[in-house]
């Protein structure tokens, strides 16, 4: 007969628990979503501001699919953000990692860091268009900023944060600072990292439409700013859900790989 030990029940019985909640969350976000269409509709028929109603942007963007439009834009915006986002990231945690571990190395790039935060990213884009022409590059470039910004603070915060009795333990056994660093640092970090990558997600699409302003032909920022020129509100909003529904998907993918990677730890 198996014995089934204290941790092991303690497991089984959180999974059960995240298994009960998550009808009830889906029921919830439904109900969310269904009081959010009645409230769009109820305003749009009081006729607030010429607000379009969810059939009339549903149409909208119906047509925009249906002439590959949206497609189009959605393609642009994702390789830009999905671009801007991944490099931004991969600078991020290494520099993060470096300022965290390394005294050294903190002193010589915290400043720099800080005081990039205190400069908004749209702020750059003079700069950008001066320096690297209007094409895909200072785009890019502005996008990347916005996430790398973000996910350096949370991976440097994640690294001063390990408990240090941890690293004393390590220590004691007779572990080597290359061993704590992969062993100790790096999973006690990593749900750091991940909240930073899901905050530099968000400051990526953020970005973006901003980023569609340098000499754009196609994507979601550049379609609305059209639309802006027209009075076209159908189009913009089509855009602004656009937006709203690939970010929350990406969100939900980054959720799902931090639960993934961070099963160990204890949540409400």
């Amino acid at each position: 007969m198996s014995v089934v030990t204290v941790p092991e029940k303690t497991s089984a019985a959180t999974a059960v628990r995240r298994g009960a909640r998550r009808p009830r969350a889906i029921v919830l976000n439904l109900v969310a979503v269904a009081i959010g269409l009645a409230g769009w509709t109820l305003l749009s028929s009081v006729g607030v501001q010429g607000l379009p109603g969810p059939v009339e942007v549903a149409a909208r963007a119906g047509e925009l699919t249906l002439d590959g439009t949206l497609l189009q834009d959605v393609l642009a915006s994702l390789r830009r953000v999905l671009l801007g986002f991944a490099l931004g990231t991969l600078l991020a945690i290494p520099v993060g990692f470096l300022m965290g571990w390394y005294g050294t190395a903190r002193g010589l790039l915290e400043p720099y860091v800080q005081f990039f935060r205190t400069i908004p990213p749209l702020a750059i884009i003079p700069l950008a268009i001066v320096l690297m022409g209007i094409g895909e590059v200072p785009k890019v470039f502005v996008i990347f900023l916005a996430a790398f910004l973000s996910s350096v603070v949370a991976t440097f915060q994640g690294v001063v944060g390990v408990d240090s009795t941890l690293i004393n333990a390590a220590r004691v056994l007779g572990a080597s600072d290359r061993v704590i660093f992969l062993k100790v640092v790096v999973p006690a970090s990593t749900p750091f990292i991940l909240v930073g990558m899901r905050i530099g997600l968000g400051s990526a699409w953020g970005t973006l439409v901003a980023a569609e302003l340098i000499a754009a032909q196609e994507g979601l920022g550049f379609r609305m700013q059209q639309a802006q020129l027209y009075y076209d509100l159908s189009t913009i909003f089509v855009g602004l859900i656009a937006i709203g529904v690939l970010g929350l998907v990406m969100d939900r993918l980054l959720l799902l790989t931090e639960r993934r990677l961070t099963g160990w730890q204890e949540r409400r």
